[in-house]
């Protein structure tokens, strides 16, 4: 284990416990409401929006997906960060256009109870995925993966974590995601420089790998920009975030996060182009970098994503509680149930650490997959004001991308093989396309046979209801 990481992620640790007050109320625990009842600021929101998505897991995605398939892997996954201005236009619309106060109440108007609760399973399922996911890239950062120091690494981190997540609530978690996003800026900025100065960051790498539609990179790019239109509205870190400043406020920040995350995205993803491009036969993403920039740098690169993924934990932590005892209402709201809740969301996760799949990448496939479900909810029911599309249609696109979802995990991992033999990626193309248009005819077909649209919802166009 690396003793100097250790020293860093101790640092951060206590300096993110002793920014997290004690939460005294269920607005600031929730709501992320200050003590004297105020909402976040610009500045506070636009950093926690971005540090909860330029989070561990995206950091080494956007690497790895460099490192193998060049720019147009980085491109491809920096392309999921146009979700930001699609988030945007959607609570835009669902908040102050429709006058909901949350995702759950919109989709309880319009769909019932079956509504809500596929919503509640898609996104409690992707929580968690949040917290294992982030888990396991700390947990290889610090050892191979079942030795101890692997071991203690992901264990600690859980508990440091929780601690100061539990203390405040929300409203530390948006405190504490300042800090962590300036210091994340800090160490980017001097991984970039070490890069440049080391005369492998140049114009070369852009023809790393050639652009050709069949290849892995360019059909990943096509498949983020048909899964940006409905991942934001599953990401209930980002949602969660719409719902807390006034209009102008949350618009800015939707906007300023998203070209700040690209930005940040993509500077990182070059790191592994820049490996893959100088690697020596044999050599994987990290033994390329320790080569190419030294030790303090690969430090440095650690130490960035071990920050990125408390961020991002304390987020998702926060967002757990909310789901469980505020839009569920599993139990009385309240700061212990809400702790009590956090808890449990991160045993579940540690647990899938050593239980489940180490893939990254499949978790991100099979959420985005998952939540193409949403995507005609949003182009007939939000965007066009479709009042008339019944139960059934939206649970016919909820079942299609449920299983195209578990299609997809099922033949990347190679349990399956009734796609053929094409790679992955280009069946995740055909799986999406299918999901997506599946879902569109179930509802236009809903539409054209249940009549004409229905009187709109009673709107409160300019402030927050609820």
């Amino acid at each position: 284990m690396d003793n100097p990481l250790i020293a860093i992620v101790l640092i951060v640790a206590v300096f993110s416990v002793l920014l997290s007050p004690k939460a005294k109320t269920v607005e600031g625990f929730f709501q992320g409401l200050s003590a004297d009842g105020r909402a976040p600021g610009l500045i506070t929101l636009i950093f926690s929006q971005v540090t909860t998505w330029i989070f561990a897991r995206s950091l080494m995605n956007a690497a790895i997906l460099g490192f193998y398939y060049g720019i147009w892997g980085t491109l491809a996954y920096g392309a999921y960060y146009l979700s930001f201005f699609t988030g945007g236009r959607i609570i835009d619309h669902l908040r102050f256009e429709r006058g909901y106060h949350s995702v759950q109440a919109f989709l309880a108007d319009r769909f019932g109870k079956a509504g809500t609760r596929c919503y509640n399973t898609v996104i409690g399922v992707r929580l968690v995925s949040e917290v294992f996911a982030n888990l396991l890239v700390i947990g290889l950062l610090f050892g191979v993966a079942g030795s101890q120091a692997y071991t203690i690494g992901i264990i600690a981190i859980a508990l440091l974590t929780l601690t100061y997540s539990m203390m405040g609530g929300l409203h530390a978690s948006l405190k504490t995601d300042l800090l962590q996003m300036l210091i994340f800026l800090v160490v980017l900025a001097l991984l970039m420089v070490s890069a440049f100065s080391s005369g492998n960051l140049n114009a070369e790498l852009f023809t790393f790998k050639p652009f050709e539609l069949s290849e892995p990179g360019p059909v990943l790019l096509v498949v983020a920009l048909l899964q940006v239109w409905s991942y934001p509205m599953h990401d209930p870190v980002m949602m969660d975030r719409g719902f807390l400043a006034d209009r102008d406020t949350t618009r800015r920040s939707f906007v300023h996060a998203g070209w700040i995350s690209i930005v940040c995205i993509l500077l990182f993803g070059l790191l592994g182009v820049m490996a893959g491009a100088h690697a020596i036969s044999g050599e994987n993403l990290h033994q390329a970098l320790s080569r190419i920039l030294g030790e303090l740098p690969m430090l440095l690169f650690s130490a960035s994503l071990i920050i990125s993924a408390m961020s991002t934990l304390d987020s998702a932590l926060s967002s757990s509680a909310k789901l469980a005892i505020v839009d569920m209402k599993l139990t009385g709201a309240s700061l212990k149930n809400g702790r009590a809740a956090m808890a449990i969301f991160m045993l579940l996760g540690v647990a899938l650490v050593f239980l489940g799949n180490k893939d990254l990448f499949s978790a991100v496939a099979v959420s985005g997959t998952a939540s193409m479900y949403l995507a005609p909810v949003i182009f007939f029911s939000l965007w066009g004001n479709r009042q008339s599309i019944p139960v059934a249609s939206y649970l016919g696109s909820f079942v299609l991308a449920l299983v195209g979802a578990g299609l997809y995990f099922t033949e990347s991992s190679g349990y399956t093989n009734l796609l053929g033999e094409s790679h992955k990626y280009t069946k995740l193309l055909w799986i999406s396309l299918t999901v997506l248009i599946g879902g569109c005819g179930f509802f236009w077909l809903g539409d054209k046979l249940s009549g004409s649209t229905l009187p709109k919802h009673n709107l409160q166009t300019t402030e927050e209801v609820g």
